[in-house]
């Protein structure tokens, strides 16, 4: 089988050499022999973050001390990745919005006007945020004003970037704690043209759930009031984590309230499972009620942990609608083999089946580990 590449291989040599040029074709004062030596012996060493970092540190050496002028040049120097962009362009180009998240905390006005353009090519979540984070009131007016912007990308970074819990950034403390400024942005969002918009308005309230599930669980209701299609899938993907906990406000939400639902003959195979292989497991659902049921048929993992206790790991299973006395049969298998973000232990573990956030039951096996 042929490797792959690493994502941080794109972040090479011949990236800093076309950087060096475009940027010498608009600014010829450029030392392009001296920027591409004080980046390309160190860019090897280090992960990708880093080299984005790096890059932008020469950058801001070589070009001009002026902070204004040298994002001008950037962004300029951005123009022609985004009329010859490839599908590795925004990911080689994200030195730029590092540039203005390092530099650009003194300069927020230049930095927020650049913004718009650079986000067209590589996306500008983590500069954004510290400008956002130090200036909170006049970013938000910024903020208002690109929800109106022609470019998805520029709404989506409405979005994205005032997230308060994005994954791989600090936080937003002043919205964890007080999410209403951000979910003001959210609410002009919810019904945006774009999927690439609407997908980030849906991770942004799920970050929000986190910390303020009732405020979320009440906006959500409000929202599905005669809510079309695009909207219903934006709330589902909204409440994920909350579904995943059982949630029983969110799920009735979507449409799976409390139903009569009897969970039989519950078969694990084998009971003894040596680590490495697969665990197959069956079961059957009756509905017992009197009329149709609605189903979220999760199963929940309770991997032993090192200090012996369990801990729950939900997975989705299917959804399904059950007619009043009818039985659906399923069976999934379960591959128990080493992966990066889990520890396994043996011993006891335990296989629950939950059905609209109710486990209705389970059942043990051993796990054996060489």
């Amino acid at each position: 089988m042929a490797d792959f590449p690493l994502l941080k291989d794109f972040i090479n040599a011949e990236l800093v050499e076309r950087i060096a040029d475009r940027i010498v074709a608009l600014h010829p004062a450029f030392d392009a022999a001296a920027f591409r030596a004080a980046v390309v012996d160190d860019l090897d060493k280090l992960e990708l973050k880093a080299r984005h970092r790096l890059i932008a540190a020469q950058l801001r050496e070589f070009l001009p001390a002026d902070f204004p002028e040298a994002l001008r040049i950037l962004v300029a120097m951005l123009q022609d990745e985004h009329d010859t962009p490839g599908k590795e362009s925004g990911l080689q180009m994200m030195a730029i919005p590092a540039f203005v998240e390092i530099y650009g905390g003194h300069h927020p006005r230049e930095s927020l006007d650049a913004m718009p353009a650079i986000t067209r090519v590589s996306s500008c979540e983590f500069a954004l945020r510290p400008i956002l984070a130090a200036h909170t009131q006049a970013t938000l007016g910024r903020l208002h004003e690109w929800i109106e912007h022609e470019d998805a990308h520029v709404r989506r970074l409405v979005s994205e970037g005032s997230r308060p819990r994005l994954p791989w950034a600090p936080p937003l403390q002043q919205f964890v704690a007080d999410p209403s400024p951000s979910l003001a942005l959210l609410e002009r969002l919810k019904d945006d043209s774009s999927l690439y918009v609407r997908r980030s308005v849906a991770n942004h309230l799920n970050d929000i759930s986190k910390d303020h599930p009732e405020l979320v669980l009440e906006r959500m209701e409000a929202w599905s009031v005669d809510a079309g299609e695009e909207r219903l899938r934006l709330i589902n993907h909204a409440l994920r984590t909350l579904v995943k906990l059982g949630d029983q406000r969110a799920l009735a939400i979507l449409g799976y309230g409390a139903a009569n639902i009897k969970l039989r003959r519950v078969e694990l195979t084998p009971e003894l499972l040596q680590f490495g292989n697969e665990l197959e497991f069956s079961f059957e659902l009756q509905n017992c009620g009197t009329s149709e049921a609605n189903l979220m048929i999760d199963f929940v993992m309770r991997f032993l942990k090192a200090n012996g206790k369990s801990a729950p790991k939900v997975f989705k299973l299917k959804k399904a609608r059950l007619a009043a006395g009818e039985t659906l049969p399923i069976k999934k298998k379960l591959a128990i083999r080493p992966i990066s973000t889990r520890k396994y232990y043996p011993g006891r573990q335990r296989l629950e089946i939950q059905v609209n956030g109710r486990v209705l039951g389970g059942a043990d096996f051993e796990l054996v580990m060489d």
